[in-house]
């Protein structure tokens, strides 16, 4: 930290947009401290309007958390940590480290270089090294960790400068990373595939004929068209709280036909039925190369488990695609037309998937689907070998087996 470093206090913290609470005098802050009470320290130095770092303390609690920024306000370095009470001892339980190649990535770009540790008070970490951001390869392993790399000491109120933001990994873990770059087979370390690139090939659940898990493909049906006029997709349930959209993903503004994709089920009590599996929307009749997870802000697949996936939650067993920047107007369209007597009832057209709205002079419009319950869908972009988005795909019912 640098020698002209000095710290305010304030009641708390949003990590994000960098800003805290109401500001605490250096006494109220050492009468929060000494109850427990959640407070903000907030490292600062002269001529620097942005932090260079910031902890939120809440003994009573039992934790930690911590972030040291870049002068352009990026988040280089995490960390939580978890009181031992017994001895007055923190856990450092999980710290992430990012390097940023240049002023102008972003915070969570997925080419960004990153590195996880996770620990135990057990004795073990579980190390994660993306070198090439979330789209490459992860270099992992289960470490057994000796007690002094575990646990730091809880400060006192008056010795913060004692337990510095960090915005390197630990030595011992840079070692640790070194080796495992030189280690031979079997050394305990792995590479595994990325976590942000699915291994499904969601084209054949639209290509009719094609037999996926004991259910045959039936044809894809169309459900209109979306106008896109400010390049960004929008994708989540348009009945969530939220403000902005769950999912974006940057498209040419355009016009883009929208298909569901069905198939046959049989089965031996209700004998068969047809079932809404995905929903696609088209942006180009280009091959797909790779298919990629799409990701909402904050998204860190260094936090998924095998299996888990990122999406959009939805209450009311639907999504929706649409217009990112009229997204809004939209849902505020859809929730009128929605209204007995409504006049702008006949701007919503009945589809295979649910539902179509005319968005007029919006110059965007929505296409509404139906889930097969509630629940987190995850949107999967299917890019070109030049990286170029070809469609966007959410299944929406069955749980296909694709593997089969």
């Amino acid at each position: 930290m640098p020698d002209t470093m000095y710290v305010t206090f304030e009641e708390s913290w949003d990590a994000k947009s960098r800003t805290g609470g109401r500001a605490l005098s250096h006494e109220e802050a050492r009468v929060r401290d000494a109850a427990g009470l959640p407070y903000a320290v907030v490292y600062r130095m002269p001529g620097r309007e942005l932090p260079l770092g910031a902890r939120m303390v809440a003994w009573q609690a039992g934790v930690l958390d911590s972030w040291a920024y870049d002068e352009h306000g990026r988040r280089t370095a995490e960390a939580e940590l978890q009181m031992r009470t017994d001895e007055g001892q923190l856990l450092v339980r999980r710290l992430l480290v990012r390097r940023f190649p240049d002023g102008r990535t972003g915070e969570f770009d997925v080419h960004c270089p990153r590195t996880v540790v996770e620990l135990s008070a057990g004795g073990t970490a579980r190390i994660s090294h993306q070198l090439e951001g979330m789209r490459g390869d992860s270099l992992e392993a289960e470490l057994t960790v000796a007690d002094e790399h575990l646990w730091t000491r809880r400060p006192c109120f008056d010795d913060w400068p004692a337990l510095p933001v960090a915005d390197t990994l630990p030595d011992w873990v840079a070692a640790e990373l070194v080796a495992a770059e030189q280690a031979p087979a079997g050394s305990g370390w792995r590479r595994e595939p990325s976590r942000l690139l699915g291994s499904t090939d969601f084209d054949r659940v639209f290509r009719p004929g094609t037999r996926i898990g004991g259910v045959r493909v039936l044809d894809a049906v169309p459900c209109g068209s979306l106008r896109v006029p400010s390049g960004v997709l929008a994708v989540d349930c348009p009945q969530s709280g939220d403000e902005e959209p769950r999912i974006t993903v940057a498209v040419p503004p355009g016009t883009y036909p929208v298909k569901a994709a069905s198939v046959e089920v049989v089965d031996k009590g209700y004998g068969s039925y047809e079932e809404l599996v995905a929903i696609r929307l088209q942006v180009s009749d280009a091959p797909v190369a790779a298919w990629e997870m799409a990701l909402g802000p904050g998204d860190d697949t260094l936090r998924l488990r095998d299996g888990a996936a990122f999406g959009f939650g939805t209450d009311a067993a639907m999504g929706a695609f649409g217009d990112a920047g009229t997204w809004q107007d939209l849902r505020e369209l859809l929730e009128r037309a929605h209204r007995p007597g409504s006049p702008e009832a006949d701007r919503i057209a009945s589809t295979e998937a649910g539902a179509h709205l005319d968005g007029g002079g919006l110059g965007a419009d929505m296409a509404v689907f139906c889930t097969g319950g509630d629940g987190v869908y995850p949107v999967w972009v299917g890019r070109s070998a030049s990286g170029e988005v070809v469609c966007v795909d959410v299944e929406t019912g069955l749980d296909l087996d694709h593997d089969a």
